[in-house]
């Protein structure tokens, strides 16, 4: 293995981090009050090349590879988790289109996406079944050369700020299970196309919430890839961006700790600076180690897939344990701040709530471990 980078590599994952620390964070608390995403902010990341790098140049990537596009997501959480859910969105949305979509719509959508023009929403969960992705019912009927859908989607990310979703519905009978879903590119504004916004815990900037869709008509141009075949598409696409969620919690929990450090070399207690005790550092010592192993599992997985090569186990393994051990992290950071670190005024209260949204959404640790032993096991073993 080997996470080198190019200079013109470099020199990208160098931009989002200045731009992240300049850019970025100033505004974080007013946006997460706010409950939006700024759109010039998402512009100029667009115009920086920070969205999709991953993807073709002739759509207006960079294809710098997927390690670069882990390390720039890693960078914007330094800042914001919210800023870092965009690339790792954009990036999924924008590789399912890239993969599976006619060149005329590859060319509607990937470069304003790219370029922070167009936001993107993934539309995959419905309410009754969320780790049950598989037992879909929003249904798209053919009529002519137009598919009509009518259901419902929940829980989506940039519900009620996108452009355009990627929405999945059931082609097939119900009975055909994952084999009869499609995918379809729908834009907002299309006549029978609403949403409404949820009340989160935090996440405030990305805003998850509904879509519904009564009997909006999509031109049979807009699906993405095969009838029917949807699912299986959208699977591939999760073991980018789980490795992506993996390093996009452990941003957070990376500058929580640089912070704290910082903070227990001056803060005194006792008439010693707190770092002085070990029941202080010691689990701040312990958090790096696990910050580091788990960081090295996510450009692992992100490298594998660079080459070409499996990695769905290791993708499943970064999203169920680097959430959960930021959130560990970055709890424990909160607490060694006493009671200024409870406090809004510091960013640990926010990165916490951030995070935690993040151990639910592309698989809970409970699918992530079936997952993993699907893969080891062979599916036939572990049904």
């Amino acid at each position: 293995m080997d996470f080198s980078l190019t200079p013109e590599q470099e020199a990208i994952v160098e931009t989002a981090t200045r731009f992240a620390d300049e850019k970025v964070r100033p505004g974080a608390k007013a946006r997460d009050k706010a409950g939006l995403i700024d759109r010039k902010l998402l512009q100029e990341m667009g115009s920086l090349g920070l969205i999709g790098m991953e993807l073709p140049e002739a759509y207006g990537g960079s294809a710098t590879g997927t390690v670069v596009s882990g390390l720039v997501t890693e960078a914007m959480c330094f800042a914001d988790v919210c800023y870092g859910f965009v690339a790792v969105n954009q990036a999924l949305c924008g590789q399912i289109i890239a993969d599976f979509a006619t060149e005329d719509v590859k060319r509607e959508w990937l470069p304003p996406m790219l370029a922070g023009e167009a936001l993107a929403a993934i539309a995959l969960t419905e309410p009754r079944g969320g780790s049950d992705a598989a037992n879909l019912v929003l249904k798209a009927r053919r009529d002519g050369n137009s598919y009509v859908l009518d259901g419902e989607k929940t829980s989506i990310s940039f519900a009620t700020q996108s452009d355009v979703a990627v929405v999945f519905a059931r082609t097939g009978t119900t009975d055909d299970r994952a084999r009869g879903v499609s995918a379809f590119v729908v834009p907002y504004g299309t006549e029978g196309f609403t949403t409404s916004a949820f009340d989160d815990m935090g996440g405030h900037s990305v805003g998850r919430g509904s879509l519904f869709f009564d009997g909006v008509r999509v031109p049979a141009a807009y699906r993405l890839g095969e009838e029917n075949m949807g699912f299986v598409q959208v699977m591939q696409g999760f073991d980018f961006s789980r490795a992506l969620i993996g390093l996009q919690c452990l941003g957070a929990a990376r500058q929580s700790l640089k912070e704290t450090w910082e903070f227990i070399k001056e803060r005194q207690a006792f008439g010693k600076p707190l770092s002085n005790f070990q029941g202080v550092t010691f689990p701040l010592a312990e958090a790096e180690t696990y910050l580091e192993a788990a960081r090295l599992l996510c450009l692992r997985t992100l490298w594998l897939k660079d080459q070409g090569l499996p990695h769905t186990a290791e993708a499943a393994m970064c999203k169920w344990w680097a959430p959960k051990l930021a959130a560990e992290i970055i709890q424990t950071c909160l607490l060694t701040h006493g009671h200024s670190g409870y406090s809004s005024d510091l960013p640990f209260e926010k990165r916490l709530r951030d995070v935690l949204g993040l151990q639910i959404g592309d698989g809970t640790a409970q699918i992530m471990k079936l997952v993993i032993a699907r893969q080891k096991a062979g599916r036939a073993a572990v049904p």
